[in-house]
């Protein structure tokens, strides 16, 4: 019976501290032109959203706002330390990024981290594929 407990335990705890995270980016990497937003999820929960920018990868956490709808689309949105504000828009399995003046309006993909051809490091929190990183989104994000 103990070590049925212990298993139980340490299982639950497993999920309450797994984390899950759903790339996106768009530009070429290791360009100025590179942006990526990275979803956190931690056990049950949504957790932090960072946004990565430019050819040295400069990294700022963003306040997720809430959900909201932005012309007639679902949307949630993520506000940066100066006040800045970005809807953030699923379509199919890509997220539109857009701000509210039409000054700023991305198409982000499914960013794939870990090994390629061989080279490179396992992401063990990485979303598998583009089908499970739009369903983390709409799990934690558009709820």
């Amino acid at each position: 019976m103990k070590y049925i407990l212990t298993f139980v335990f340490l299982s639950f705890t497993t999920f309450i501290f797994a984390q899950k995270v759903a790339s996106y980016s768009c530009g070429e990497p290791s360009t100025a032109e590179y942006e990526a937003f990275s979803f956190w999820v931690k056990g049950s929960a949504r957790a932090e959203i960072t946004y990565t920018y430019g050819k040295n990868w400069k990294e700022v956490t963003v306040l997720y706002t809430g959900k909201s709808v932005f012309n007639g689309e679902q949307c949630f949105k993520v506000k940066f330390t100066n006040g800045y504000e970005l809807m953030i828009i699923p379509q199919g399995l890509n997220l539109k990024v857009v701000d509210s003046e039409g000054q700023y309006n991305k198409l982000f993909k499914w960013h794939y981290e870990g090994p390629i051809n061989g080279i490179g490091t396992f992401c063990e929190p990485c979303a598998e594929d583009e089908n499970e990183s739009i369903l983390l989104i709409n799990e934690y994000f558009m709820r």
